[in-house]
């Protein structure tokens, strides 16, 4: 079986990594897209702190450079972007072929999401050198941190992935889900540490934040690089996390059979 699935996305990635080439230009246009978000919060948080002597909520200008810069590499190792394709996947009944492999859909899209990722490294690390070079941020990164930061970040990137992949299905029972889309990608800018460090967030939305996923699948790595949360903290998160890929494995279950069923392509 770990045989099978080595071949299968082995041919996945090969395919996946030469597509991603072919389209170079626009993965570019995306990439720069994902480093200016969190460079224009660093820029409006560091001024703050800079305007407030110093320190907003814990954090000194260069500690907000380190936080942000973690997070662009954090939130490329675990984006997704399928909930903005599925649907015109149904439109136009590419899903139909999909289908029609041995295999399910979601192991091509897993394959096809990492080979997007290790194509653009080749932009996101210079960004991100030239960022710390800029910037002077004070990182607090250990050895330690790091090591434990990379298993949790393979968590949070199949969490993630599962967790949106299950929302795309919502394309199955109607052919516009930009409205859904927009709301979740709007929870998910407070919630998960994009828009501010949730430690800055009022304590309500900081207590909403530990009980759902999006805190744990980005800004919960970026704090545990940073070295910004105990031991416990830490052990806390982690089982979270796994609680949410245990409800993720059956909602994307659940949903699957049931979105199948009521399927039929608009285009052909």
């Amino acid at each position: 079986m770990v045989s099978y699935y080595w071949q299968l996305y082995r041919g996945f990635m090969k395919a996946a990594i030469m597509a991603n080439i072919q389209y170079r230009a626009s993965g570019m246009i995306w990439m720069i897209g994902s480093v200016l978000e969190p460079l224009i919060y660093l820029v409006v948080w560091s001024t703050v702190a800079a305007s407030k002597g110093g320190d907003v909520g814990g954090y000194t200008a260069s500690e907000f450079a380190a936080y942000y810069i973690i997070l662009m590499l954090v939130n490329h190792l675990t984006f997704s972007w399928v909930m903005q394709v599925f649907q015109f996947r149904i439109q136009y009944g590419a899903l139909s072929h999909e289908l029609l492999r041995p295999v399910h859909p979601i192991h091509f899209d897993i394959a096809d999401n990492i080979a997007y990722k290790i194509v653009q490294m080749t932009v996101m690390l210079p960004a991100l050198i030239f960022l710390t070079w800029y910037f002077e941020p004070e990182f607090n990164v250990t050895s330690t941190n790091l090591l434990l930061a990379i298993p949790v970040i393979v968590l949070a990137f199949i969490v993630r992935f599962l967790l949106e992949w299950t929302v795309a299905l919502a394309a199955f029972w109607t052919t516009r889900i930009i409205a859904i889309n927009n709301a979740y990608f709007a929870v998910l800018m407070f919630l998960s540490g994009r828009v501010a460090p949730i430690a800055l967030l009022p304590v309500w939305l900081q207590t909403l934040a530990e009980l759902l996923p999006f805190y744990y699948v980005v800004a919960f790595p970026v704090e545990i690089m940073t070295g910004r949360l105990s031991n416990d903290q830490v052990i806390s998160g982690i089982g979270m996390l796994t609680l949410w890929l245990v409800a993720a494995l059956l909602l994307i279950r659940f949903a699957w059979g049931r979105a199948v069923r009521n399927y039929s392509a608009v285009g052909s």
